[in-house]
C-alpha cells in the first residue's frame, strides 16, 4: 500500500518543513519520520472544512455510506500491513492490534449503516388550540466542522470513531491523532479521502498543543471530540466553550468478585482485563474489591495466573504485556507502585524495557495507584466486608467510565447495575468489553456524549423543526 507524503489538507496533501521521528516503543529503533504540521497547517485546514461543509451536509446518503464502505473495504484488503504498523508505532502486542483493526472495521461498517437511519418524526402540534391546522416534523441536520483530537493507544479505532459518524451525518472533519501515533490514522485518511468525498471532508493536521489549541478555539466549528486524560479534556473544553464537547476520558476500572462468584473465572478476568494492550487501555482493570471470605483464595489464584502471562517482544503472537509507550509513563508507573505502600503480590519490577504484571494487595486510597489512571499493567486489590462497602468505594472515584462485578446472584447483579456510577456495567465479564455498536462514555471525570457510531451520528447532529400551515 502507497500514500502521498504530507499532511491531508484541502484537497490535496499538504507537505511540511518539519518531521518527527516514530519510535518503536520495545528497542527504541525509528520506526519512520512523520509530517509535523503546524499551527498555521491547522488554521488552513479549518478554512477548507468550512468551505467544504456545504457539500458535506449535501451529500446523498448513498454517497456517505459508499464512501464509509469503500474505506472498509480498502481497510480490510490491507488488514496485514495495518496490524504490523499499529505494532511498531504504538508498541501494543501483536494479538491487541488485531483486535484493534477489527473493530475499525466494525465502526465503518456500522457507521455506514447508520446513515441509513438518520431521519426525523413528525410532531402533533395540534395539542393546543393554536397548533391546529399545523404540520409539524424534525429532521437531523449535521452540526458543521468536527475537530476530532485521539489518543496514542487505539489511535486506528479512537480515530475512526471520530471520522466515520462526522461523515455519516454529513460533517466535515479535521482529526489530530497523538503525536507518538500518527501513522495508521494518516493511511486511514488517505484511504477515505480515495472514497469519493468532497475536497477537504477527511483532513489531517499534527503538531503539538499549539496546533489543537487552534483547531478548538475557533467558534466557527460545530463540535470537538476528544480522547485522552481528563486533565486534557477538561482544558479542551474550556478552550472549546461554548462549542459543543465530546469527552471521552480516562477511568480507573473497578471488577467487584462477590463471595458467591466463580472465583476462577474472575481470576481469568482480571489476568484478560488487566493486561491487554500491556494495561494502557481507560477500561482496562485497575482496581479489584473482593469480599473478604473470599480474599485469599482468589488472591492466590490470580497470582498463579498472572505468572504465566508472557512479556516481550509485541511482534510475537503469543506476547501479552510489551513496554509503554515511553521511557517517561514507565518510571511515573514504577514510581507510583512504590509510592503506593501496598503489598507486591506479583510483578512491581522491570522486565526488559517493560514492566512485570503486577499485582498489588492492600493499595490505600490517596494514593495515585488507587485514585488516578495508571495506565499500565498494575492491578490492585483490596478486600471489602461486604457488597455495600464494594459498590461505595468503586463509587468514591473522581472516574466513572465501566465497571464489572462477578457474582452468581442475579439480584446482586441488578443491585449492581443500579448502584455503580459509571457508564457501562458489565456482570461476569471484564470492565473492558466494549462492542463499537453500543453507547460508551463515562460520567463523573470520565467524560460527556457517547460514542458508538449511532449515538455518536446524534451527537454530531443537531434537530431542525419545520411547521407548515398548509
Amino acid at each position: 500500500m502507497t500514500w502521498p507524503d504530507g499532511l491531508p489538507i484541502g484537497d490535496g496533501w499538504v507537505t511540511t518543513e518539519d518531521t518527527t521521528e516514530v519510535i518503536f516503543p520495545y528497542d527504541g529503533s525509528v520506526v519512520a519520520r512523520a509530517p509535523l504540521g503546524t499551527p498555521a497547517h491547522a488554521a488552513s485546514a479549518l478554512e477548507e472544512a468550512l468551505t467544504a461543509a456545504p457539500a458535506m451536509a449535501a451529500l446523498p446518503s448513498h454517497a456517505r455510506r459508499a464512501a464509509l464502505m469503500a474505506a472498509h473495504d480498502a481497510l480490510a484488503a490491507h488488514r496485514e500491513e495495518f496490524e504490523r504498523l499499529l505494532v511498531m508505532e504504538t508498541g501494543k502486542p501483536l494479538v491487541d492490534c488485531r483486535v484493534e483493526v477489527a473493530r475499525t472495521l466494525l465502526t465503518l461498517a456500522t457507521s455506514a449503516e447508520e446513515v441509513a437511519r438518520l431521519h426525523g418524526e413528525t410532531v402533533p402540534l395540534d395539542l393546543l388550540p393554536s397548533g391546529e391546522g399545523l404540520v409539524g416534523f424534525w429532521t437531523r441536520r449535521p452540526i458543521g466542522v468536527v475537530v476530532g483530537i485521539t489518543g496514542f493507544n487505539y489511535p486506528l479505532l479512537l480515530a475512526a470513531h471520530k471520522i466515520a459518524p462526522a461523515v455519516a451525518a454529513g460533517c466535515p472533519v479535521i482529526v489530530k491523532p497523538a503525536p507518538a501515533t500518527p501513522l495508521a490514522t494518516l493511511r486511514l485518511v488517505h484511504l477515505l479521502r480515495e472514497g469519493g468525498l468532497p475536497p477537504a471532508g477527511v483532513q489531517l493536521v499534527t503538531g503539538d498543543v499549539e496546533v489543537g489549541r487552534t483547531l478548538v478555539e475557533d467558534r466557527r466549528i460545530g463540535a470537538v471530540s476528544f480522547t485522552g486524560s481528563a486533565a486534557a479534556g477538561h482544558a479542551i473544553a474550556r478552550a472549546a466553550a461554548p462549542v459543543k464537547t465530546l469527552l471521552e476520558l480516562g477511568s480507573n476500572a473497578a471488577l467487584v468478585v462477590a463471595a458467591d462468584a466463580d472465583l476462577e473465572a474472575a481470576a481469568d478476568a482480571v489476568v484478560r482485563g488487566g493486561y491487554y494492550a500491556s494495561g494502557q487501555a481507560c477500561i482496562a482493570v485497575q482496581r479489584v474489591l473482593v469480599e473478604e471470605p473470599v480474599r485469599e483464595e482468589f488472591l492466590a489464584l490470580l497470582a498463579a495466573r498472572v505468572k504465566d502471562v508472557a512479556v516481550g517482544d509485541p511482534r510475537l503472537p503469543e506476547t501479552r504485556v510489551a513496554p509503554l509507550i515511553d521511557p517517561a509513563a514507565t518510571d511515573r508507573v514504577l514510581e507510583w507502585i512504590a509510592a503506593s505502600g501496598a503489598e507486591v503480590v506479583a510483578g512491581g519490577l522491570r522486565e526488559g524495557r517493560a514492566i512485570a504484571p503486577t499485582v498489588l494487595s492492600g493499595v490505600p486510597d490517596g494514593t495515585a495507584a488507587w485514585d488516578e489512571e495508571i495506565f499500565g499493567p498494575v492491578v490492585c486489590v483490596r478486600s471489602v466486608p461486604g457488597l455495600d462497602a464494594a459498590f461505595e468505594a468503586v463509587n468514591r472515584s473522581r472516574y466513572g467510565l465501566h465497571a464489572s462485578v462477578f457474582t452468581r446472584s442475579l439480584a446482586t447483579a441488578f443491585t449492581a447495575i443500579d448502584r455503580i456510577e459509571a457508564g457501562g456495567v458489565v456482570v461476569n465479564e471484564v470492565p473492558g468489553f466494549r462492542a463499537d455498536n453500543m453507547p460508551y462514555g463515562g460520567v463523573k471525570d470520565s467524560g460527556t456524549g457517547r460514542e458508538g457510531p449511532r449515538f455518536a451520528i446524534e451527537e454530531l447532529t443537531v434537530t431542525r423543526m419545520a411547521i407548515i400551515r398548509p
